[in-house]
């Protein structure tokens, strides 16, 4: 995929991609200074507090005005005169916050005029690094909340307060520990951009073929093979990705055409790509880097949270695969030619070293160690596995490669750490996070499906157009209080993976739907088509926020049969579910068939041994009839 078509998906089409020699050096080499400084501090122990965020933020901020214009008329080869000012004035601010971290901690509540001037010019640059990266949307909603803290007393009672001054805004956006220097800045420095390093050694070391064809081996002789495949190659690929863009583009460029190739409208293709690199945010050991937010803030171990999410991933998957298993054969599309197949056992034993990053990964997250432990042999085995063979072979030329590529991709997100960090300043200074609980309670009473229903349409509001770990943690930051409620009754590490997931549906949810239309360019389809589509295969988004809530899927409560007949039950709901949203079982259904269908599922879901068996027999009755009329024609 061309570098003209990515920058169209995101919308952003002003990064410099022929930077001239000069300024393209100093850029790699800020790139493989980032990369270096925190693979060290992951292997061997991290410098203190404020310099170990500091020059997270600093050289992330100093790259963006390297490599995004300001402007699409501004150079591209080269950063301009404001693009020169801001990484100045960027150096200026964050180095000022680290030389002088021990005295501001010395002067909190009495800060200089020269604090909140650096304050104020450092929050202005944090809108302006988020604006070039992730567009206008996040400092959008930074500006109406600093506006909402400024300006409280004038709002109506049940979103007013006392109003903040823009001194203490600054004081509390700059120098608090909830605020640029918070805890999104803290996660990605700490995980997110080992993993995302991980995944461009990964990339480089030459494991994305055999990640395409082991799938291809197990599934591509199915009706809907191609699509098949999309589905788990994407499961492996986003398992580590830190995007569900980036997987959709990854992986995308060869699943896409050949689902195409195999029968598959372009739209369908698109959507199907979209939908399954959804599933990989959810799926560990890194899920993006909700993982580690869900560690930070709910104080339970990385490992449990990454177990607990298994399941709910495995059942996403099953819901698209069954999906496009329906639509493979409404569509009468056939299984990928044999000629094209690799065969599994030959395939497993030229290439089963290809795993051992990941199983490496796994096992050292299982034994016990941190995440960013893991991450750090992790990629040292995959360097030590690329010289299994010499066309995979990670020299120095290759890993130099893999560092820019590695910080490049590290840019959007990390553009958006310190607008994320005021936005949740801006929250919990003005109580909004005890405000907008009771509002919603006030609708929703004691019911969690009115709740969770409301919490939905927020997020996608507050997710379009901004990366889904930023909506994540900003919804969480307002929704988990009500989830956690007596009324609610919902455990908290139940309320965090419910705002997770529904986090995710700008990905897949139009008018938005990043992850759609980054499948649509590929296909060269109708990007509407393909973001309704998406949403259509990725509904299962929607339901298991509801089985969180409502059952014993995450094992939050209950006997381990009450567990197993969750999960069991869950997963026949699933297959269930995927029929019904297919509209296709053993030929179309009608329309007495989709109710039956569709009661069987709710049934299933109930998690009742009785209604368990009341859904089978829903389900054979329909299989039946229809079984039955196919053969009468």
């Amino acid at each position: 995929m061309s570098q003209t078509e990515t920058k169209e998906i995101s919308g952003l089409d002003t990064q410099r991609t022929e930077l001239k020699k000069i300024y393209k050096w100093v850029f790699e080499l800020g790139a493989a200074a980032l990369v270096l400084f925190y693979i060290y501090s992951a292997g061997f122990g991290s410098a203190n507090e404020q310099f170990h965020l500091g020059f997270y933020l600093l050289l992330t901020f100093v790259l963006i005005g390297i490599f995004y214009r300001c402007r699409k008329n501004s150079p591209t080869s080269r950063p301009s005169l404001i693009d020169l000012s801001m990484i100045a004035l960027s150096i200026f601010t964050i180095g000022y916050w680290i030389v002088e971290y021990p005295n501001l901690v010395n002067r909190a509540g009495n800060y200089s005029q020269l604090d909140i001037f650096v304050g104020g010019v450092a929050i202005l640059i944090s809108f302006e690094v988020s604006r070039r990266t992730v567009g206008w949307a996040l400092p959008i909603i930074a500006v109406i909340g600093i506006l909402y803290a400024l300006f409280g007393r004038s709002l109506p009672d049940a979103i007013s307060h006392h109003g903040f001054t823009p001194r203490r805004i600054i004081e509390y956006c700059y120098f608090s520990q909830a605020g640029v220097f918070g805890i999104m800045a803290n996660v990605m420095a700490t995980y997110v951009i080992l993993f995302i390093f991980f995944g461009a050694f990964l990339e480089k070391s030459g494991v994305g073929q055999f990640f395409i064809n082991l799938p291809m081996s197990l599934a591509g002789r199915s009706p809907g093979g191609a699509a098949k495949v999309s589905v788990m190659t994407s499961g492996f690929f986003g398992s580590v990705a830190g995007s569900a863009i980036a997987n959709t583009v990854a992986t995308g460029t060869f699943t896409i055409p050949l689902m195409k190739r195999t029968g598959f409208r372009p739209h369908i293709a698109g959507a199907v790509e979209a939908s399954a690199s959804v599933g990989g945010q959810f799926l560990p050991p890194v899920m993006g880097a909700g993982a580690f937010l869900m560690a930070e803030r709910t104080g339970l171990p990385y490992s449990q949270i990454a177990l607990l999410s298994i399941v709910p991933a495995v059942l996403y998957f099953l819901a698209v695969w069954v999906m496009v298993h329906f639509e493979a054969k409404k569509q009468g599309i056939e299984p990928i030619q044999d000629s094209e197949i690799p065969k599994f056992l030959p395939l497993l034993k030229s290439g089963w070293y290809y795993l051992l990053p990941l199983l490496a990964l796994v096992g050292i997250l299982i034994a016990g160690y941190t995440a960013y432990k893991a991450a750090f042999f992790s990629i040292l085995v995959t360097i030590a596995v690329s010289y299994f063979r010499p066309e995979t072979r990670l020299t120095p030329k290759r890993i130099w490669e893999a560092m820019v590529t590695g910080a490049k991709n590290s840019l959007a997100i990390g553009g958006a750490v310190g607008t994320i960090g005021i936005i949740v300043a801006v929250i919990d200074l003005t109580g909004l996070g005890r405000i907008f609980p009771d509002l919603v309670l006030s609708v929703a009473g004691s019911s969690k499906a009115i709740a969770i229903l409301l919490l939905a349409a927020a997020s996608l509001v507050l997710g379009m157009g901004i990366p889904v770990t930023a909506a994540y943690l900003i919804t969480s930051e307002l929704a988990v209080p009500i989830l956690t409620t007596p009324e609610m009754g919902i455990p908290i590490i139940a309320a965090h993976l419910i705002i997770f997931w529904l986090s995710q549906d700008s990905n897949i949810t139009p008018p938005v739907a990043l992850g759609a239309y980054a499948g649509a360019a590929i296909a060269r389809a109708d990007p509407w088509k393909t973001g309704w589509a998406c949403f259509k295969f990725s509904k299962l988004l929607y339901i298991m926020p509801l089985l969180f809530a409502y059952t014993h899927i995450l094992f939050t409560g209950g006997t381990q049969v009450e567990y197993v007949l969750s999960v069991a039950s869950a997963a026949v709901g699933t297959v269930i579910f995927s029929i019904v949203t297919m509209g296709f079982f053993v030929r179309k259904t009608h329309w007495y068939e989709w109710i039956l269908l569709a009661l069987a599922t709710f049934l299933a879901y109930v998690y009742n041994i009785w209604t368990f068996i009341i859904a089978i027999v829903l389900v054979a009755i329909v299989y039946i009839l229809q079984k039955r009329s196919e053969s009468s024609f």
